[in-house]
């Protein structure tokens, strides 16, 4: 279903996927796949992967998030600014349950170079960060 060349299609399965992990721990045994999907050469397969996999840190009793969260954090230097953004934003739903891992997730987003993205999406990719370190100092 994530896979689907039709990206509506594939994206609207996303978005049941991601309804069901905040509510049942269905797809945690699919973390490991979660991990791989984020080093797919498509970029679409990537960010789904890494919403699916932050929305596990809430069931992840076995510390797979914090075993591959180096793994997927390389997201942070995508290719594709909506990607990276996607990325920050959705790093929302580890901090709470994963808060050994804040330094590093602050770390890592602190060290993304938005002098590199174009002036459209500078701010906004900036804006991001500072609301997911607002979450994080928060905690």
């Amino acid at each position: 279903m994530l896979y689907d060349k039709d990206t509506s299609k594939a994206f609207e399965n996303l978005k049941e996927l991601e309804l069901l992990s905040d509510h049942s721990k269905i797809l945690y045994p699919y973390l490991s796949k979660f991990v791989e999907m984020v080093n797919s050469e498509k970029y679409v397969i990537r960010v789904r992967g890494f919403r699916l996999f932050c929305k596990q840190a809430k069931w992840d009793t076995e510390n797979i998030v914090n075993k591959n969260i180096d793994r997927v954090l390389v997201l942070l230097n995508d290719e594709k600014p909506t990607a990276i953004r996607q990325a920050i934003q959705y790093l929302e739903y580890i901090i709470p349950y994963k808060k050994d891992l804040s330094e590093r997730i602050e770390e890592s987003v602190l060290s993304i170079d938005c002098l590199k993205f174009r002036d459209t999406m500078r701010p906004l990719i900036e804006k991001d960060i500072q609301s997911l370190v607002q979450l994080i100092k928060a905690l």
